[in-house]
């Protein structure tokens, strides 16, 4: 086949021209728009008019999109007011076990789908229906026989973005510099599926914000995945039934809604995430390494919070199960170690009367001699080869185990009553880490049943595995430790949010020491990735303690609670942004530069090891400029670039005009690495009082703020406000025209909010 694993370097271009405006899309809102077909030069039995001097083709028009098809080696592309925006490839469009296919009419061509019959070169059958509507386009492909190869081709585009955990491995794979880099040019795999090194949030969703289009092939099982400004592929290695792959058109906005709506139609749910893992955590993990015990565990919990750490949750991970062998597994269910923890409920007593909530680790393995295993076999429940439960093998647990088949409903109701044993001490929720089961071949989906159970019953839940759902209240990134290269960190966390996966929590500050994974002593370079690491994670959905701050020295343990701090400070605003993902799919709490302004040419090339440049923004009020990477122990100071508007400095207040680099801006290690700009408002816990805080970048403004407990909206508008000038006072109004009282901090108005209301801000006078 022609063009495939073709790899160029993420600096090529495509040269096909993008559409000068991101608002060509506007007037598709108008309700139930024509769909126009057109068959040129081809009769209904699907042969060409006799005299005809063009190749028999169809073509779909719906809200300015068009699509066609060149009947005669299937070639398409997607095209909207004269601009391609997908464009087709030069040898065919479809792949059937390898052989490029031709189509005829099948059915109608009517309205918005279009029906069509496929035969490839060497004699296969598939059936293509194409429906198109404003903003998005579905190709169905049903193949004849079930377990053929399946690929969906076209011309290329770059830069892309997406493909969750999977963008980290492609730069020590495929491509010669072998540098962590957002941009997933290049990438070329053909056994695409979870369990593939740290690949376990799984998302082949990829976006090309410069020509407004994105696309997804929705299958659990192993998928084609190809990019490049050559060409771009998406398909299946074994067609389990019909493939559906996806292509979204318009601005970014309009690209996520799309999506969203397309996973909660497939069964891969986006859930509302709950406020409390919003808040700073401790991993016992992290902070005890194998030693943990209810004494350990409450004695270092304690010491944080009296240190003046805003813990909200607390996770016990490992090794609070029975000491015998086959026992030693989060399966246990119910059963604990009573040596380590002779009174676990009241441990969890103990926490929770502290307003923490507890955690448990949990996952879907089974030791095949442990004490749940022999029900599970006899009724069914786990995952069969040949007709019998399989046994895996893996890194964890460390004796063979069966594995939950999730998809199984009776089994799925069997695990949730095991899990109510450990609900019966007062659990309040799960980190999920199943790992380790590379070169099983197992489906990307395994686990999304549990978690979608478990979000359900309003549990809370770390997401570590899963396919395109957003079934955790926070999506984790792989173990992250001091001796790995330090531009994976951000480079995975800015794919997950790419890729539909944007409550973002970084792993435990400072990694696993526990583990002895490398040299613990306390070095100059060791505190300060302590501190930068803190500073980094602090801006993500979440953050959580390990390693306990108190060993190391007084300036690290001040950064490092400064940062924890800082995190419970916005902590409200990030959670607010984090409801409206769940609203309309938009990557609010973690937004890439690319995709909150894709027509800024300056916001290309910056998320890679080179440049350093990992900024991203935060609601639409913060942008969010750490200073992370590998260089962490000798840079003092990052090119930082500043979009379109106005942006203050978080800590000093300073304005500075948009649409500029800052070269060589000083962000030493304590440096809030954080500016305030688009609507200058935000929500933000100051010393547990809840506060609206309207900062001076912008003369109007307006934003829809939900409030942390129960998500009763507030709505706030500025108008009129100085920009780059004090302010000695400002009105503030609620809804019935009451005064609301104000006052000046930090470079900000504050007011309290009331659920329901609508604040008018305006300014009183100018110093």
């Amino acid at each position: 086949m022609p063009g495939f694993g073709a790899t160029v370097s993420s600096m090529e271009h495509d040269n096909i021209a993008a559409p000068k405006s991101r608002t060509w899309f506007s007037r598709a809102k108008i309700a139930l728009p024509a769909v126009a077909f057109a068959c040129s030069g081809l009769l209904a039995s699907g042969r060409p008019v006799p005299g005809s001097e063009r190749a028999p083709q169809v073509a779909l028009k719906s809200g300015g999109v068009q699509f066609r098809m060149e009947l005669n080696g299937g070639q398409y592309s997607f095209a909207a007011s004269g601009h391609t925006l997908v464009a087709a490839d030069g040898a065919a469009g479809v792949y059937l076990a390898g052989s490029p296919v031709s189509f005829r009419r099948s059915g109608s061509c009517a309205g918005a789908v279009c029906h069509l019959a496929g035969v490839s070169a060497a004699g296969g059958h598939l059936q293509l229906t194409v429906t198109l509507s404003p903003h998005q386009a579905e190709l169905m492909a049903t193949p004849q026989h079930a377990g053929d190869e399946l690929r969906f081709v076209t011309a290329g585009a770059a830069p892309g973005f997406g493909l969750a955990d999977h963008a980290v491995l492609l730069r020590y794979s495929t491509l010669p510099q072998k540098q962590y880099n957002t941009d997933i040019s290049g990438f070329a795999d053909d056994q695409f599926l979870s369990g593939q090194g740290l690949a376990r949030l799984v998302s082949n969703f990829v976006i090309y914000p410069r020509r407004q289009f994105a696309e997804v092939l929705v299958d659990p099982w192993m998928k084609i995945i190809h990019s490049s400004a050559a060409q771009i592929v998406q398909g299946v290695a074994q067609a389990h039934g019909p493939v559906k792959l996806y292509y979204f058109f318009g601005n970014p906005h309009q690209i996520y809604a799309r999506y969203l709506a397309v996973r909660n139609a497939s069964g891969y749910r986006v859930f509302r995430p709950k406020y409390q893992a919003f808040g700073v955590g401790w991993e016992a993990f992290g902070a005890l390494g194998w030693n943990t015990n209810q004494k350990t565990v409450e004695e270092s919990v304690d010491r944080y919070i009296a240190m003046g750490y805003p813990l909200r949750w607390i996770v016990i991970g490992s090794g609070f199960w029975p000491a015998e062998p086959e026992m030693n597994e989060t399966t246990s269910f119910g059963m604990w170690n009573r040596e380590k923890y002779p009174d676990p409920g009241a441990m969890i007593r103990h926490f929770q009367s502290e307003d923490l909530a507890v955690m448990l680790g949990l996952r879907i393995t089974f030791i095949a001699t442990g004490p749940f295993a022999a029900e599970g076999v006899a009724k069914g429940y786990f995952l069969k080869k040949d007709g019998r439960p399989q046994v895996f093998h893996g890194s964890w647990p460390k004796l063979p185990y069966y594995l939950l088949d999730a998809h199984n409903p009776a089994a799925l109701d069997w695990y949730m009553k095991l899990v109510k044993r450990w609900q019966a001490f007062g659990i309040d929720g799960w980190k999920e880490d199943f790992y380790g089961y590379g070169g099983y071949g197992l489906r990307d989906d395994k686990v999304d049943p549990v978690n979608d159970r478990l979000m359900e019953e309003k549990q809370l839940v770390i997401e570590r595995n899963g396919y395109l759902s957003s079934n955790g209240d926070l999506h984790r990134i792989n173990d992250f430790n001091y001796d790995q290269d330090q531009d994976r960190g951000p480079v995975n966390a800015l794919a997950l949010a790419y890729s539909g996966f944007p409550l973002v929590y970084p792993d435990i500050v400072g990694g696993t020491f526990g583990e002895n994974r490398f040299a613990s002593q306390r070095t100059r370079k060791m505190q300060i990735y302590m501190m930068r690491n803190a500073q980094w994670a602090a801006l993500h959905s979440s953050m959580g303690m390990g390693e306990p701050p108190w060993t190391f020295s007084a300036e690290t343990a001040k950064v490092m609670l400064q940062a924890a701090q800082f995190h419970q400070q916005i902590a409200p605003y990030i959670y607010s942004n984090a409801l409206r993902f769940a609203g309309d799919g938009y990557p609010w709490t973690m937004t890439p530069l690319p995709i909150a302004f894709p027509d800024d040419p300056h916001v290309y090339g910056r998320e890679n090891a080179t440049v350093r440049g990992y900024e991203w923004m935060i609601g639409d009020a913060l942008l969010a400029t750490p200073l992370y990477g590998n260089d962490y122990a000798t840079a003092t100071s990052r090119d930082v670039y500043l979009p379109r508007g106005e942006w203050m400095d978080f800590d000093t207040g300073r304005l500075y005009r948009g649409g500029q680099t800052l070269y060589n801006f000083a962000l030493p290690p304590g440096k809030t690495p954080l500016f305030v700009g688009g609507s200058g408002i935000t929500l933000e816990d100051r010393k547990g009082q809840l506060l609206v805080c309207v900062y001076p970048v912008t003369a109007q403004g307006e934003a829809d703020l939900s409030l942390p407990e129960g998500g009763a909206m507030v709505h706030i508008e500025v108008h009129g406000l100085p920009v780059g000038t004090p302010w000695s006072g400002i009105s503030v109004r609620d809804s019935a025209g009451r005064s609301v009282a104000a006052q000046q901090s930090n470079h900000a108005f504050v007011f309290a909010p009331h659920a329901g209301q609508r604040y008018t801000v305006q300014a009183l006078s100018r110093r």
